[in-house]
């Protein structure tokens, strides 16, 4: 796909689709470099810049200075495909203020086709012990919802443990209609969060966190995080770490859910190394 027809269809989203200086601020994250990679704006950035972004963010969003919380979402292997096989979700990626690189096979891409690859993956299950050490410095405070009942309760007390002092002023369970999001928005506004961590699982979370970060006006970020609180109740082990750096992860989680995981990888890794393969253009 051309640069061209790639520019074409950002301006024909609907504008509340589209990231807007204007509406969020200019900030830190809007100098990044970002590099199309698998046909998708990746920022060049590591765990600690993105940290270091997340605390700019929510220290003008408490002065008052970003009208809108960021949208900050993830890449890898899946959200390739699903970006280039359904409008709607391409839509939504498109509207995010940064997608961070969370695929380790997006960074062995980059080592293989670019001159300057990425420094490292951005996996938003490491990147939170990151964000926690900022929030326990700076006073930062987090609202997961998400997952299946419990879950993200037991998340948070987990997370608490591992880094005491880190304020997660609430969680709730990923289990809701669409009448209950206005409340729901309410809710998480009034507990005082800054960062709402969003694990509706994709497309899902995309979706709520572009609707509904208007609803969500004083947070700094929406951050969406998929199943990482399933991770840290035990409910989902990491694969071990050999298996991380060669970007073999997706293997990994195949094994521990071939029913559900295995097929879906089956359709959406040919078309992910097609598109890293063909659409990766650095910059």
């Amino acid at each position: 796909m051309s640069e061209n027809s790639d520019a074409s269809f950002e301006m024909a989203l609907p504008a509340a689709y589209r990231p807007s200086v204007e509406a969020t601020g200019l900030k830190r994250s809007d100098s990044l470099v970002r590099a199309r990679l698998g046909g998708i704006q990746t920022a060049r950035v590591t765990r600690s810049q993105l940290a270091d972004i997340m605390l700019e963010d929510v220290q003008s969003a408490r002065a008052g200075l970003l009208r809108l919380p960021r949208v900050i979402v993830a890449s890898n292997g899946s959200v390739i495909a699903r970006y280039h096989s359904d409008p709607q979700f391409r839509a939504l990626i498109d509207a995010a203020d940064l997608v961070d690189p969370d695929g380790m096979p997006l960074v062995l891409a980059s080592r293989l086709l670019w001159k300057r690859p990425l420094t490292e993956r951005v996996a938003t299950t490491d990147f939170i012990h990151d964000a926690c050490r900022v929030a326990v410095e700076q006073g930062l405070r987090f609202y997961f919802l998400g997952a299946r009942p419990g879950v993200a309760d037991r998340a948070a007390d987990r997370l608490r443990a591992l880094h005491p002092g880190v304020q997660i002023v609430g969680s709730r369970h990923g289990y809701f209609g669409a009448d209950e999001e206005e409340e729901i928005c309410a809710t998480v506004r009034s507990s005082g969060a800054d960062v709402l961590w969003l694990g509706l699982g994709s497309p899902a979370q995309e979706s709520f966190a572009i609707r509904r970060r208007a609803s969500l006006a004083g947070l700094g970020w929406i951050r969406t995080c998929g199943g990482m609180f399933d991770h840290y109740t035990g409910l989902v082990p990491r694969a071990p770490q050999w298996m991380q750096n060669a970007g073999l992860e997706w293997l990994h989680r195949s094994m521990l859910e071939p029913a559900r995981l295995g097929v879906r990888y089956l359709k959406t890794n040919p078309a992910a190394v097609w598109h890293l393969l063909t659409k990766s253009y650095e910059r």
